[in-house]
């Protein structure tokens, strides 16, 4: 989940993840950098893992689930999906940039 609130410290935190979906989450590492370029938006995103809570839908969700890399890019456009396969690479941090609709090429 891109980290769009607060402080970025390990530990166990109370954010968005916990409010919308019932998980609290422990940030894990730094895993990349992710500029839309039609809207100057930059979202740094960190790999968190579960750590308690119970799943759950909310007014900001309609369903909850535990997806497979394959999966995430059946059913997630390419600019949110590239944010979740690239911290599970294990290739270290990444820095991308997009228009918002299609991932544009590092020169």
């Amino acid at each position: 989940m891109p980290a769009q609130w607060g402080n970025a410290e390990r530990g166990q935190r109370d954010d968005p993840a916990t409010t919308a979906l019932g998980i609290l989450v422990e940030v894990d590492q730094f895993t990349g950098v992710y500029k839309n370029t039609t809207w100057g938006i930059v979202a740094l995103v960190f790999r968190c893992k579960p750590s308690g809570g119970t799943e759950r839908t909310s007014s900001e969700s309609t369903a909850v689930a535990w997806l497979t890399p394959e999966k995430l890019s059946e059913r997630m456009a390419e600019v949110f999906a590239i944010r979740l396969l690239d911290s599970l690479d294990g290739n270290g941090s990444q820095v991308r940039s997009h228009d918002g609709k299609s991932l544009i090429a590092a020169r």
